[in-house]
């Protein structure tokens, strides 16, 4: 919530624009596919009480339960909200390098120009 304070404040560039969107509507998402898990029960707590003693068994059952109750798609959306943020970051730092140019190039023609 604090970046959306700092782009209120100072308006970002059209492709950070972009950017903060799709960031918004995959939170979106998050928030309704969770509401939609809440109510088919998928939060419910499950207790598993065998651990098979193989650990490949062990990784092939927790795979098959997270597609069971739909953990695949809650990670799909996790995962594009992470790129996006990381996307966000990076455009970020593009941005300030940008301004801190700029700013050094005013600095230089104002010292030269004394």
């Amino acid at each position: 919530m604090k970046r959306l304070e700092i782009y209120a404040n100072f308006p970002p560039i059209p492709i950070m624009t972009d950017i903060i969107i799709k960031i918004i509507v995959e939170l979106l998402g998050v928030l309704g596919l969770a509401t939609k898990q809440i109510q088919e029960g998928r939060f419910s707590e499950c207790a598993i009480t065998y651990t098979p003693p193989d650990p490949e068994v062990q990784r092939a059952s927790e795979k098959f339960a997270k597609k069971l109750f739909g953990e695949s798609e809650v990670e799909a959306v996790l995962q594009k909200l992470d790129r996006l943020t990381k996307d966000e970051a990076r455009m970020t730092v593009a941005q300030t390098f940008g301004m801190v140019h700029g700013l050094v190039n005013n600095m230089r023609v104002v010292m030269e120009g004394a």
